[in-house]
């Protein structure tokens, strides 16, 4: 019964609520269909320009994919605590009051996931473009058709949304998989692209070369805390979420060390430093030239899986903002027949299409990606918080390695906000602007909402 209460609307007609459709299966493939994109086909050149050493670029995976872990451990702990709907956006609210986690939901709905879907989406249309001449305009619009075809996909239904997402982060990463087999089998590969293990740099720029390449590589691991959005709708919640996110995690690492070893092992580090894609080069090695379209094919079921994967978790954001009263009323209503936050998905397809429409995604993003390792740092953070501030809540897990994991993720990304700020001030000045936009927007809800409630 309490469970039942738990999953009511707010909104009028209390009897629809979101609806527990998916499975283990359905959150690990969110998770890793979220993670993996477009970033280990593209990503490899910019850390092999970075640290041209076979070592210390199988080092920057390693480093940033426990990195990753470590932050996605301590978000099992709050999502199996908390395992509502809107993941961070919650865990920030209570951990740090309800400015915060509004200050998340704003970003994350302005630029950081509309802005994710619109660049992966124009991504996929791109490369629609090896098979069918697509060009301009062209681009935008398939990128639209693709956005608005998934939008439909999850406004129907999340059981719907979460077999797309299985279909398609299965085809990925089988994909990666077959490439790794087929690349170790190859002739012309050789092990000797190894030797020397750890040369190509030296002297105190080694550490500036692997922090800029540690860049690359978050952003390619980036996408983890997709899994805690949908919790509302995960079967046995306090048991499947940490399994999805500790698994999912690892077997992510694993594909992704896999990849950059047969990358490797099929070029030289300055082959792959100045290889466009990376894959494809290795595929045209194993297979000839059909090796293009095979990767461009495999980019493309990528692509596709992922804006799947931020379509469908999404909205379950600006959902739980609008049961809190700090964003529009009807985002928080859920559809009577098909059990989701059906009007939240549709506002978030519409404002991606239009941010891809005007092309201004990609500078929007970059104004704000520092801003989200802000709110990655506090969600960690916020663990520690929580632990302090309620000792005796329910922990069906608690995070393993506690304090050292959690300490050890919030140290490292609060260096990187420190590094993106040095480096680059004017992008982070912008990025900052557009998150104070936030603050009178949540002046006007909280007021709102509280003369509601006095009334």
């Amino acid at each position: 019964m309490r469970e039942r209460e738990r999953n009511m609307t707010d909104a009028p007609g209390r009897e629809h609520h979101l609806r527990r459709d998916l499975g283990l299966k359905e959150a690990i493939t969110i998770l890793m269909g979220s993670i993996i994109g477009s970033g280990i086909f593209l990503t490899p050149r910019a850390i092999a320009h970075a640290i041209p050493s076979p070592g210390l670029i199988l080092l920057v995976w390693v480093v940033s994919g426990v990195l990753t872990l470590f932050g996605a451990l301590t978000y099992a702990e709050l999502s199996a605590m908390m395992p509502r709907s809107g993941g961070q956006y919650v865990y920030l609210r209570e951990a740090f009051g309800p400015l915060w986690g509004f200050l998340f939901g704003w970003t994350f709905f302005l630029v950081i996931q509309t802005g994710s879907i619109a660049a992966v989406a124009v991504a996929f249309a791109e490369y629609t473009g090896y098979f069918v001449p697509v060009t301009g305009i062209v681009v935008k619009f398939v990128a639209i058709a693709c956005i608005l075809l998934l939008t439909a996909v999850n406004y129907v239904g999340v059981r719907f949304g979460g077999w797309v997402q299985n279909v398609f982060t299965v085809l990925k990463i089988g994909a990666i998989i077959g490439l790794v087999g087929l690349g170790f089998g190859l002739h012309g590969g050789s092990w000797a692209h190894f030797s020397p293990l750890w040369g190509g740099v030296s002297g105190q720029g080694v550490v500036r070369a692997f922090g800029v390449a540690m860049v690359a590589a978050l952003w390619s691991y980036d996408g983890w805390n997709s899994v805690g959005f949908v919790a509302e709708e995960i079967r046995e919640p306090q048991r499947n979420l940490p399994i999805a996110l500790a698994f999912g995690t690892l077997g992510v690492i694993l594909i992704y060390l896999s990849a950059n070893l047969v990358y490797m092992y099929a070029l030289e580090v300055g082959e792959i430093a100045n290889s466009q894609l990376v894959a494809a080069d290795v595929a045209r090695k194993v297979i000839g030239p059909l090796g293009g379209a095979v990767v461009s094919a495999a980019v493309l079921v990528s692509t596709f899986g992922t804006v799947n994967g931020f379509v469908l978790a999404g909205p379950r954001v600006y959902y739980a903002m609008a049961k809190d009263g700090l964003f529009f009323r009807k985002i928080g209503n859920v559809h009577e027949a098909f059990g989701t936050p059906a009007f939240s998905v549709l506002v978030q397809g519409i404002w991606a299409s239009l941010l891809t429409l005007t092309g201004k995604f990609e500078q929007l993003f970059t104004y704000v990606i520092f801003a989200s390792w802000i709110y990655y740092a506090m969600l960690v953070g916020g663990a520690i918080v929580l632990r302090r501030r309620r000792p005796h809540m329910e922990r069906p897990y608690r995070t393993w390695g506690y304090p050292v994991v959690p300490v050890l993720f919030v140290a490292v990304a609060l260096w990187f906000v420190y590094n993106t700020l040095t480096t680059d001030p004017r992008d982070s000045l912008m990025g900052l602007i557009l998150v104070s936009l936030g603050l009178p927007a949540y002046w006007y809800w909280r007021r709102k909402s509280l003369h509601k409630h006095a009334d």
